[in-house]
C-alpha cells in the first residue's frame, strides 16, 4: 500500500498495453487487543476466576489419582 490508498502492482511478465483483470480485497486490520481483553469478551460465566483457583483445582485432582 503506498501513501493516499494506491497500490503499484508490477508484473515484468506483462506487455505494455495488454489487458489484465486485477481483483482487490480490502479486509480492515483487527483492533490490537490483549490476552486479558479477549479473555474478557467471553462469556461471564468462568469455571474459574483467577489462576490460584485453577492450580487448586488440579492439586485435589491429582490428590485424587492417589486414592
Amino acid at each position: 500500500m503506498q501513501p493516499g490508498g494506491r497500490v503499484k502492482l508490477v508484473c515484468p511478465e506483462l506487455e505494455a498495453g495488454q489487458p489484465v483483470d486485477v481483483v482487490v480485497l480490502h479486509e480492515p486490520a483487527l483492533p490490537h487487543r490483549s490476552a486479558w481483553q479477549i479473555i474478557n469478551a467471553g462469556p461471564r460465566e468462568r469455571l474459574f476466576k483467577t489462576a490460584q483457583e485453577v492450580d487448586d483445582y488440579l492439586a485435589e485432582e491429582r490428590a485424587s489419582w492417589d486414592r
